[in-house]
Parts: C-alpha cells; sequence; structure tokens
C-alpha cells in the first residue's frame, strides 16, 4: 500500500460528513428532495450527540414543521421548551435503531459507518472529491454537492476554508464534557436541575449554591461547581451534564485521550459525591456514558454572513432565512472556570439565520451544517443545540439537492426556490 486513496467510480447528488442531529436531517432530507446521497460517519452508528455523544434533553427551539418535530415523536420525548424546564432525556440505545430506522426508509441513502473524512480534494477553489479513511483503506469519493456536518469542521478545514475558534480575547473555547446517566435514584427525595439558569431548592438552600459551597470545601473539584441533572423519560434516572475539562481543543489529537481520561475520572468523584451528600441519590448506580468527548465548541467556518449575539437578541429576520425561529439562550460554559462566563444569562428573542451562514467563503460547492456554522463565539452559544441543528441540517440538505438538480452551486442558488421547496413540506419560515 503506497498510501494513495483509490477512485470510486459512483457518483452521488449530495455527500454528507457527519450523521449527528445536522448530518442525520441533512441527508434525509436530501434524499426526500429526489438526490443520491452518501451519509459518512466516523462512529459505528448514526446519531452523533443524539447516540453516542450521550447528549440529553434535545434542547432549544425552532419554527414549526421541520424534521425536529418529527425526530422528537420518534425518539418519544416530550416537546421542550426553549432551555428544557419541560425536557427530558430519550433512551440513547434506542435512539441508535430508531435513526438506522430513520435513514433506511430512504433508498437513496448509502451509509459508511467508521469511515472518516481525510482530505478534500480540490480544483482550485472548487471542492470536487473527499477522501475518506475506512476499513479498505483510503478512498476518493465524488458528489455534486458537498455538506460539512461534522460538528468540528473537517472538511471545511481540509478544503481551505475560512476558520475561527473560541472568544477573541485569548481563543479560549468552552469546556468539553463527558456526560451519562444514572438510575436507582429516589424520585420522591431527589432533585433535578436543569443547569445554571434553575433556582431549584434542596434542604431549603439553592441547589446549586450548595454544590458551589461543596467545590469550594474541596468535595468535589471548583470546576465543577454547576451540577446538573435532567430528568429521562424514565423514572428513577438522570442525565448528568457536570464533568468538565477546560482548555481542550478537540481539533488537536493530542488532546483527545486525556481528556477522556479525566472526564471519566470525574464520573468517578461525582458517583461518590451523590452517594454521601445528595437526598435521594444514596444507591443511584451508574448505567452509561457518552462513548466520545461532548465537545461544545471547536472550528467555526466563516461564511457569506457572521450571525451575531445582537442579531439574536434582537430577534432579526433575515430575507434569506431557511431556519426560523431558533431560540435559545446565550449559553457559554466558562472557557476558564466553572458554570457560566458571563455574569448574567443572556436570553434572546426568535431568531432567523440567514442562507449566507451556510456558505463559506473561499470554497466553492460546499455547505456547513450544525455547530461549525458562521457565527461569532457568543452566537454559537445559542445556536449550538441540537434542535437548531436539526432545521439547519434539513434546510441544507434539501440546499444541496436542489443545486445537484439544478446545476447550481451553493453560491448561486435561488434561495427563493429553496424557501419554497421547505415551505411546500410544511416548514414555517414566516410565521
Amino acid at each position: 500500500m503506497n498510501g494513495t486513496a483509490r477512485e470510486t467510480e459512483k457518483i452521488y447528488d449530495v455527500l454528507v460528513a457527519g450523521s449527528g442531529p445536522a448530518g442525520i436531517c441533512a441527508a434525509v432530507a436530501a434524499a426526500r428532495t429526489g438526490a443520491k446521497v452518501l451519509l459518512l460517519e466516523r462512529y459505528g452508528s448514526l446519531g452523533g450527540n443524539l447516540t453516542v455523544g450521550h447528549v440529553g434533553p434535545v434542547l432549544g427551539m425552532v419554527g414549526k414543521g421541520t424534521m425536529r418535530d418529527e425526530l422528537v415523536k420518534l425518539l418519544g420525548i416530550p416537546d421542550n421548551d426553549m432551555i428544557g424546564r419541560t425536557g427530558k432525556a430519550h433512551d440513547f440505545e434506542k435512539a441508535k435503531q430508531i435513526l438506522a430506522d430513520f435513514v433506511a426508509a430512504e433508498p437513496n441513502i448509502e451509509v459508511r459507518l467508521q469511515t472518516v473524512v481525510a482530505d478534500a480534494v480540490m480544483d482550485g477553489n472548487n471542492l470536487t472529491g473527499v477522501v475518506t479513511a475506512g476499513k479498505e483503506g483510503l478512498q476518493t469519493v465524488h458528489a455534486k454537492a458537498y455538506i460539512d456536518a461534522t460538528g468540528d469542521g473537517d472538511l471545511a478545514t481540509f478544503a481551505g476554508a475560512e476558520i475561527s475558534k473560541g472568544r477573541k480575547e485569548d481563543g479560549l473555547m468552552q469546556p468539553v464534557t463527558m456526560e451519562f446517566t444514572i438510575d436507582n435514584v429516589d424520585e420522591s427525595r431527589a432533585v433535578t436541575c436543569i443547569g445554571d439558569v434553575d433556582d431549584v431548592k434542596m434542604n431549603g438552600e439553592r441547589f446549586l449554591d450548595f454544590c458551589k459551597k461543596c467545590s469550594e470545601e474541596g468535595l468535589i473539584p471548583k470546576n465543577l461547581a454547576a451540577v446538573r441533572l435532567h430528568p429521562t423519560v424514565y423514572k428513577g434516572q438522570r442525565q448528568v451534564n457536570t464533568t468538565q475539562k477546560n482548555g481542550v481543543d478537540s481539533t488537536v489529537t493530542g488532546d483527545l485521550y486525556p481528556s477522556e481520561k479525566e472526564l471519566r475520572d470525574q464520573i468517578s468523584i461525582l458517583m461518590d459525591f451523590f452517594h454521601k451528600y445528595l437526598p435521594g441519590y444514596e444507591n443511584c448506580r451508574l448505567i452509561s456514558s457518552g462513548t466520545t468527548l461532548g465537545v461544545r465548541e471547536s472550528r467555526r467556518v466563516t461564511g457569506e454572513y457572521v450571525i451575531t449575539a445582537e442579531d439574536m437578541i434582537a430577534g432579526r429576520r433575515f430575507d434569506d432565512v431557511v431556519v426560523h425561529r431558533a431560540e435559545f439562550i446565550v449559553d457559554i460554559h466558562n472557557p476558564a472556570g466553572s458554570g457560566q462566563a458571563e455574569d448574567h444569562i443572556q436570553y434572546v428573542k426568535p431568531y432567523d439565520i440567514p442562507y449566507r451562514c451556510f456558505v463559506p467563503l473561499k470554497v466553492e460547492n460546499l455547505y456547513t451544517a450544525g455547530r461549525c456554522i458562521s457565527g461569532t463565539h457568543r452566537a454559537h452559544a445559542s445556536y449550538r443545540v441540537m434542535s437548531i441543528c436539526m432545521a439547519m441540517g434539513e434546510a441544507i440538505g434539501t440546499a444541496a439537492a436542489l443545486c445537484a438538480k439544478t446545476g447550481a452551486t451553493p453560491r448561486t442558488l435561488d434561495v427563493k426556490l429553496l424557501q419554497k421547496t421547505l415551505a411546500d413540506r410544511g416548514v414555517d419560515l414566516y410565521g
């Protein structure tokens, strides 16, 4: 083997890299629009944070009629308010089968699991192929349109797109985590806590104040002061979103193993803390955890428009809207410590995400979808959640299929045609 990627003969209409909330919706939407789709996934199950990432509940809101509504029903979870007060974490094991069936129902989709995007094939600024690494070695695959739904913006980076990371003052990104699930919780006494916006009490004291005091006394590490305990679809369970490691760049391979090792060690520390100090948690047990790091933030791919937190606070509307009434707080987990990075939680008004955010500068024939789209550090902290990413994927999968069908490129596609196609499907873009 000389390391040269073998060319595949088949040419697809749309190639989607990554099958997380954005990628899986992009692939299905493209197929439903008539495209032949290749879906690449680096793990052994579809779903990304919905499965191997072990993330729940499905947070955030978008306008009515998107694929997000369809998936929430399939996963068997109650519809959520914007920040999760009524949300419950779904069954991650069932989700693996549900999402496999969701994709398999579309005969136009070919799936390649355990396949990593290794490089981009360029003709000048035009993306013409993707080099993949899988069980058969290196292969080059071709499509008429490409979607980077890797989360980390891998394909866009390999193609030479303009990239930003972290906050402007120091480049630091939100911390990584490892979510896990516990059972055998006594519901008659046990607290639930959805996060830093929650004022729930335990023994007459604000629960998060109690946790912060415990961190200051050394009962848990200081960066674990925000103990988040979400309910799941099963009584007696909690989804724990508390482990945290700061200063990690998930796009640097050398950062990954030390981070995962530390986070798994933190799970043991937290379990001991629960048993000793939380009423109703005395007999809880660990039943599952993420297969991979939970990454909140990494690369942001600069597009034709960079959406800002100010756009979101104002509830801005755009003529080229493709995601409507997106809503989630500006949720910046402190890049340099515990809790929130800002003194006060920034709420937003339901806002639009314009088509231009998904079209990278400097690269032709490529879309982004999911948390790697074009936005500022603060804006990213709102649009990165799974409900909004699902709506992104549906819009951009449809767009890519229209490019393949009409011969347009992402930069020349008639956005009105895309909006009409989404509206005809029942997606609310204007209400």
